[in-house]
């Protein structure tokens, strides 16, 4: 296996553990909006911030469906 390889073998067992985190921590994020967000911080986004974005996303969601 290549070094660039064994890099993407490893991220994807990262991703996959942390997906199973999510899912034990009932957090309703799905494979791709985990990976998205993992992204958004490793380059700088603050967690916390991009946790209060979610939550307000949600909230927003919600809001939406009670409207309709």
């Amino acid at each position: 296996m290549s070094s660039r390889e064994d890099r993407l073998s490893s991220a994807q067992q990262t991703l996959d553990t942390l997906f199973d985190l999510s899912q034990l921590l009932n957090t309703g994020l799905d494979r791709e909006t985990l990976a998205t967000c993992v992204e958004l911080i490793e380059r700088g986004t603050n967690p916390e911030a991009l946790a209060a974005v979610v939550q307000e996303m949600r909230k927003e969601k919600a809001g939406l469906a009670r409207e309709s």
